[in-house]
């Protein structure tokens, strides 16, 4: 088999981004999609074809299943038959106690969060299963070290979501690993990317180094490195692992 193909939502950026490139010098080719940010997933497409494989851009909103059933097909019709998914797009909100929270804010971190993920994996499966006639693949999910700790005062609906991820990466590995596809998941922890910023609480980074037992941050490339290895041969016995990569914390 030549080069293998590889979808990573939300690969615009950050952790996504840093995993494209890492996949790239790894030999995958690489489908990279944005919800709206096209300049800078073309940027990281160009990044993917200077390390000498294919790249496509596709956008869609992983929180609309229309989108996300069209990205799929356009993965199909550009690349061809799918080994790999990264499933890192999500959300955070600003920073908020329980009781400020309202209806919409949950409905679109459920949504994209968590039922984006699950679709997505839903499409890999029909693509990747030896029981539907495809050659097998890998699944990794990027969860949160907040599912441990559970962000109280800041984002409590976010690490629902990503315990949630947890779950389903382990009962998912479990329905799939007769039909030659292993699912794992990254739980990053406090990274140097630009989610922080959105979520309305960037200046908690800087502050955040005593709850780090390495006393630094980590960076989107140390994550990336790990979800390269989940992907490969050389994690061909890993399966519904849950892989922090938080510093110790």
């Amino acid at each position: 088999m030549g080069a293998k193909n590889l979808l990573i939502t939300g690969g615009s950026r950050g952790i996504g981004a840093a995993t494209a490139r890492r996949a790239a010098e790894a030999g995958w080719n690489v489908a990279i999609n944005c919800r709206r940010d096209l300049g800078a997933a073309e940027s990281v497409a160009e990044a993917v074809r200077a390390a000498g494989r294919r790249a496509v851009v596709v956008p869609a909103d992983i929180g609309r299943e229309s989108e996300l059933m069209a990205m799929f097909a356009h993965v199909d019709a550009e690349l061809g038959p799918l080994h790999g998914l990264v499933s890192n797009a999500g959300v955070v909100d600003v920073a908020a106690r329980v009781e400020a929270m309202g209806a919409e804010r949950l409905a679109r971190m459920w949504a994209i969060n968590l039922s984006g993920s699950v679709l997505c994996a839903r499409e890999a499966i029909r693509r990747m299963s030896t029981a539907r006639g495809g050659t097998g693949g890998a699944i990794v999910n990027l969860s949160s070290a907040a599912a441990r700790v559970g962000s109280p005062g800041l984002y409590l609906d976010y690490s629902m979501s990503k315990a949630a991820i947890d779950h389903f990466t382990t009962g998912l590995a479990r329905e799939v690993a007769a039909e030659g596809i292993r699912v794992n998941a990254v739980r990053p922890g406090i990274i140097d990317t630009e989610i922080h910023a959105g979520s309305g609480h960037a200046e908690r980074v800087a502050a955040s180094l005593h709850l780090i037992p390495m006393a630094r941050l980590g960076t989107a490339d140390e994550v990336a490195r790990a979800v390269v290895w989940l992907l490969s041969d050389e994690a061909a016995y890993v399966s519904g692992a849950l892989l922090d990569v938080a510093g110790g914390r």
